[in-house]
């Protein structure tokens, strides 16, 4: 692979003829590769090369096999973080490492989850990526209103800044996404330097974080492939200095919902793509996230979606499958769920409120993950707000899909 960053921070990058045109993510989704060009927009032109290396790597990594050829050299460090996390030689290297920033972003989309990391940082500056069309690639996803999103988190009166990109565009299947998780994070990383950054904070909870969650393994997941500080992803932004903070990596979507609905940005809490004027309530996150909210309320569902509806199809099927500890913990604590569309999964679940306690507290090892310059104030917030699990919940945490 060799990649290119023209001004105005316009990436291309041309295949090696070991590369593949279908790859994988860090989670093994398979990816078909659609363009070799995408932009970052709103960044500077003369961030450190080994922050332009790691964004490019977001982009490209799936389709990159032996090596990667960068357009100015990179340090020792980073070239090292890629050949042992992906068996790749990466080059020309050179350049001094970065010296890591003093200050936390966030990582801003506006959902629950990233809320609630933004309250628990309330002086953070938030970094917002916001998707915009592609000049040589049709939108095949134009419901996704980045507007909307955008013009919430402006709303929010914290330091902001927006980044536009459409490296989304680079997949071809199933639809516009990220090439990597991580791809979300190319404009937060060329905006270290400017805004100082030695660490970036991200929403990714419990589920996402220990317990396998989105769309692979659904266990207990310590060396997590995507999330985890200390694995692949984690050193290769350290050898950047922009280390990677979970401030909520330790708790549930439950007490992610109930902080972002606590504080002083609920107004601006959108996790719907969708929307105009508020939540479209007919997609498949909206009843997700309507299960979880009515739990966290203790209210009835209202949802306009039934049982018939595609939407509803995956959180029926029989388990295992991704999100499950929060449907349980919802089918627990949501009145009157026999009368729903959940109806029918009942039987598949112990929905007995202490079944699922341990997800209203925090699991203690997240936040020793959490770097040393940020550590100390989110253990105060959650010791505070939300609470650390027994030994007992632990354990429950800790054995995670694998009984």
């Amino acid at each position: 692979m060799r990649v290119t960053w023209a001004p105005g921070a316009s990436l291309s990058f041309r295949l090696d003829p070991e590369d593949e045109i279908t790859g994988r993510a860090s989670d093994e989704y398979p990816i078909k590769l659609a363009i070799n060009s995408c932009s970052v927009g709103g960044v500077p032109d003369d961030a450190h090369p080994d922050l332009f290396a790691v964004a490019a790597w977001t982009v490209v990594a799936p389709w990159t096999r032996k090596r990667i050829t960068f357009d100015r050299a990179v340090s020792a460090e980073v070239a090292r973080a890629l050949h042992d996390g992906w068996g790749v030689e990466a080059g020309p290297v050179g350049a001094e490492p970065r010296t890591p920033g003093s200050r936390l972003a966030i990582s801003y989309s506006g959902g629950a989850d990233s809320v609630a990391a933004a309250t628990i940082f309330p002086d953070a500056p938030f970094v917002h990526f916001r998707r915009v069309a592609h000049p040589r690639v049709p939108n095949r996803w134009p419901h996704y209103r980045s507007d909307v999103l955008a013009k919430l988190a402006a709303q929010t009166g914290r330091e902001l800044s927006v980044v536009t990109s459409d490296l989304e565009y680079t997949l071809a299947e199933p639809r516009p996404g990220y090439p990597e998780h991580h791809a979300v994070a190319a404009g937060a990383l060329l905006l270290a330097d400017r805004l100082d950054l030695g660490g970036l904070g991200f929403g990714y909870e419990m589920g996402s974080r220990w317990l396998g969650g989105g769309r692979y393994l659904w266990r207990f997941t310590p060396d997590n492939p995507m999330w985890s500080p200390h694995g692949r992803w984690g050193r290769l932004f350290a050898a950047a200095g922009v280390h990677i903070v979970l401030p909520v990596g330790g708790v549930s979507e439950a007490v992610t919902m109930r902080v972002a609905l606590g504080s002083p940005l609920r107004d601006q809490v959108r996790w719907c793509l969708r929307g105009t004027d508020g939540p479209c309530r007919t997609c498949a996150k909206c009843l997700y996230k309507e299960l979880i909210q009515a739990a966290v309320e203790r209210r009835p569902l209202d949802t306009p979606i039934t049982a018939d509806r595609p939407q509803a199809r995956k959180y029926l099927q029989k388990p295992p499958y991704g999100g499950q500890e929060m449907i349980q913990y919802g089918l627990a604590r949501v009145p009157g769920i026999e009368d729903t569309l959940f109806a029918p999964v009942l039987d598949h679940f112990d929905v007995s409120e202490a079944a699922t306690s341990w997800l209203e507290r925090c699991y203690p090892p997240a936040l020793d993950e959490i770097p040393q310059p940020w550590r100390a104030e989110a253990a105060a917030f959650v010791e505070a707000n939300v609470g650390l699990m027994t030994e007992s919940e632990v354990a429950k945490v800790e054995s995670w899909g694998n009984a």
